[in-house]
């Protein structure tokens, strides 16, 4: 292998004059396959066929991998990065039950500052169950007996 690794190099299209950049291998006069300058629009209009003419405090989706969640939901009052759901998609519910917050151990909050728990404390005896990501898995929220979803590990975006 002496010597060898030199050639290598040298035999390289890095090292080569005769290297071209891909912008001038592109041919302009075809149109672009995947170019529609109408796309904005349709997407819209497909939005607000699927809410009926509802409107949604945000669309929610998935923090990892940015697959849409939610397109209809409501912010939460007090902890404003926490949205409610009934319609969602892309959403695994899972089989095992979340386990509330331990109400045996108090709660050493300092004045001032809100906790970053989600604020799905159950009513006595309400059980919830954890919702993930059907793309990735990530755990996004959780489900409530009523079916109502309650997000608090997404990504909002104005709608």
């Amino acid at each position: 292998m002496e010597g060898g690794g030199k050639r290598d190099a040298v035999e390289s299209p890095a090292y080569s004059q005769q290297t071209v950049s891909e912008d001038d291998e592109i041919d302009y006069s075809v149109k672009p396959e995947f170019y529609d300058p109408d796309l904005d629009d349709k997407d819209e209009l497909w939005i607000e066929k699927r809410r009926n003419g509802r409107g949604t405090d945000a669309v929610l989706s998935c923090p990892a991998c940015f697959t849409t969640l939610c397109l209809e939901c409501q912010r939460h009052e007090k902890y404003v990065t926490q949205y409610r759901a009934i319609f969602v998609m892309n959403c695994e519910v899972m089989k095992e039950k979340a386990h509330p917050p331990s109400s045996a151990h108090p709660k050493s909050r300092k004045r001032g500052r809100g906790s970053d728990t989600p604020d799905a404390r159950p009513a006595s005896g309400e059980t919830l169950k954890h919702v993930c990501c059907s793309i990735c898995s990530t755990e996004v929220g959780v489900m409530d007996e009523e079916e109502i979803y309650h997000f608090y590990n997404v990504l909002p975006s104005e709608s």
